[in-house]
């Protein structure tokens, strides 16, 4: 099996990433992943699709990460794990889809509008 990459995205988070046959190393930003993500729960976050389709010790993930917080990283990367994995087998897709893992979250940060401080935000009215 060749190198199979794909992309994920959350909020300001950028996740490419790199699959190849290996023995279940994911190394975020030439970073163990326990170590990017010391929170369990992030690193569960990460691993679902693997875990999902019981591949977690089949394949090695190299990752460049970008932007955005720790949270939206984790589910940037997640994103970008199970694209990869439907690109080697797209029988999959299903399994992944009802989980939710290939869905892409559209709610980003709303941009500030002008004569307001915040998006939503107004200045204090003032009658008089």
């Amino acid at each position: 099996m060749e190198v199979v990459n794909a992309i994920g995205r959350r909020k300001a988070a950028v996740a490419r990433v790199f699959v190849s046959e290996g023995t279940g190393v994911i190394t975020i930003n030439k970073r163990d992943l326990a170590v990017y993500f010391p929170s369990s729960i992030l690193q569960y976050v990460v691993k679902q699709p693997l875990n999902k389709l019981g591949v977690a010790e089949k394949y090695d993930i190299k990752v460049n990460l970008d932007g955005g917080g720790f949270k939206g990283q984790a589910e940037a990367l997640r994103l970008a794990i199970a694209r990869a994995l439907v690109k080697i087998n797209p029988e999959d897709k299903s399994a992944l889809k009802s989980e939710g893992f290939m869905t892409r979250d559209p709610r980003v940060v709303e941009r500030k509008k002008p004569g307001q401080p915040k998006a939503r935000k107004r200045f204090q009215f003032s009658k008089r």
